[in-house]
């Protein structure tokens, strides 16, 4: 006869928190999760901010969403976008209720930490032949060398045609690196910091060596590259001061682990989010409250410019709407609440003296839901109301959803901001939630694929739930 539980059993039962991993809730949760991160694995091959919006475009077409007109005012259960210069996008499917009553919005950031090109990037330097790089975002620039990159972009002709350029991912195309220095010249080296060991103006990107063969020509290799690049591409040197060129890792996302739990990939910050708004998005069918899902750009370098989250490009497209259904926009806002996307730190063993364990995240627990983000004393940071805590994981009860409260380690180590900042100057509730990451913002990422589907069912759950906002 089983022993029965003790008074202080049940107790413990009913009064304290006990967390599981999705594994231990339900072990085959991980075949329905693998088969959903096949698309996610084909949509982090997308790894610039135009690359996924383009990539999206075509789907949300196939799944009958239309271009938004202003002034149209739409149906329930209708759906429809708005790209904002090719690195934004807005997908919505109009809800029962009027947008005066509120909207149900979400963002994810499709730009991630990689290598842009000077506008003067192409030089030559013994006899070899260089693009020099300004970094974007955050980085560990010692990651960056001795790792295959490949170019992305787009070049601007002088007669205004657009030229897009991906080379360096594809099993015949050839790779272009950032070299580091020989370990056996590398005495003084070791001894910098590491944030001195490989220097900003050091990530240049070798990209030839081989002469033109003219004898008369002082900088042969660089013509030589430049004869390829306009041959290939049709452009001068001079077209390269308007264009938006990049080095990305050339890795393609794999499945990590003997138990192939775990995806490996690059731009997992914040693709891993973005994918799963996505698909949320796209299987919402008639919500009681208008959705809102945004693509949005710049968030590594501040979401600043006429494409980043600190523009008013969402508030006038929520403006639009209000008009259209005759409210205010600002009565809109009030109503509403959203989701800032955006990965969090996951516990990591090999470095366990930068995380509090009581509130950090841990892979395969389900998404976290961060209150507050920034850095020491809260600077910069949206701290979401317990009033928004409540609702969402309301929402998250109603629907079985597996969450985790998080934050990005200990107070005085460090610290990160997101979308949220800029979102809630709208007046909207927000909170931020997304999957761990290990790794990030280096080369290869790591995302467990269990959080990745969890992610999207949270979002999903949101977007279809009928709980009023009452606060």
């Amino acid at each position: 006869m089983a022993d029965k539980k003790s008074k202080g059993q049940k107790m413990a039962e009913e009064l304290l928190s006990n967390p599981k991993s999705i594994g231990s809730k339900d072990p085959k949760y991980l075949e329905e999760a693998s088969k959903f991160c096949e698309g996610y694995k084909a949509f982090l091959a997308n790894k610039t901010e135009r690359e996924a919006v383009a990539y999206a475009i075509p789907i949300l077409k196939k799944h009958k969403y239309t271009e938004y007109v202003p002034g149209k005012k739409y149906k329930a259960g209708e759906k429809f976008y708005m790209c904002n210069r090719g690195k934004d996008l807005i997908m919505c499917t109009k809800g029962k209720r009027p947008v005066s009553e509120g909207i149900r919005v979400s963002v994810a950031h499709v730009d991630s930490p990689r290598l842009d090109f000077k506008p003067h990037p192409l030089f030559e330097d013994g006899e070899m032949v260089y693009f020099k790089t300004h970094y974007y975002g955050g980085i560990k620039k010692y990651q960056w060398t001795t790792v295959p990159l490949s170019i992305r972009g787009v070049v601007m002709l002088k007669d205004g045609k657009k030229v897009t350029i991906n080379i360096g991912e594809d099993d015949s195309d050839p790779a272009f690196i950032i070299t580091d220095l020989l370990v056996h010249l590398a005495r003084d080296q070791m001894q910098k910091t590491a944030s001195k060991v490989v220097e900003g103006e050091q990530l240049n990107l070798l990209i030839g060596s081989w002469p033109f063969d003219d004898e008369k020509v002082s900088q042969k290799c660089k013509l030589a590259i430049m004869q390829i690049l306009n041959e290939k591409y049709g452009f001068t040197e001079d077209d390269l001061e308007s264009a938006e060129l990049c080095a990305v890792p050339a890795f393609k996302a794999r499945d990590l682990g003997f138990d192939r739990s775990l995806i490996a990939g690059y731009g997992q910050d914040d693709s891993s989010c973005a994918y799963a708004e996505f698909m949320a998005e796209i299987d919402t069918k008639n919500p009681e409250y208008t959705t809102m899902t945004i693509f949005a750009d710049k968030e590594e370098t501040g979401s600043d410019g006429v494409t980043g989250m600190a523009s008013y490009f969402f508030r006038d497209f929520v403006e639009d709407l209000a008009q259209t259904e005759g409210c205010e926009v600002r009565h809109v806002m009030r109503r509403s609440i959203c989701l800032s996307a955006d990965v969090g730190a996951g516990y990591d063993p090999a470095w366990p003296e930068v995380f509090e364990r009581n509130n950090c995240a841990f892979m395969n627990y389900g998404p976290i839901l961060s209150k507050y983000d920034g850095a020491g004393g809260k600077y910069s940071t949206n701290d979401a109301s317990a009033e928004m805590v409540n609702y969402v994981q309301r929402i998250f009860r109603e629907n079985d959803i597996s969450w985790q409260m998080g934050e990005l380690g200990k107070i005085d180590v460090g610290g990160g901001g997101t979308i949220a900042s800029y979102i809630s100057l709208n007046n909207i509730d927000t909170i931020d939630i997304g999957v761990p990451v290990l790794s990030m913002h280096a080369p290869v990422e790591v995302v467990a694929k269990a959080d990745e589907y969890m992610l999207y069912k949270a979002i999903h759950a949101v977007y279809n739930s009928k709980l009023p906002k009452e606060f």
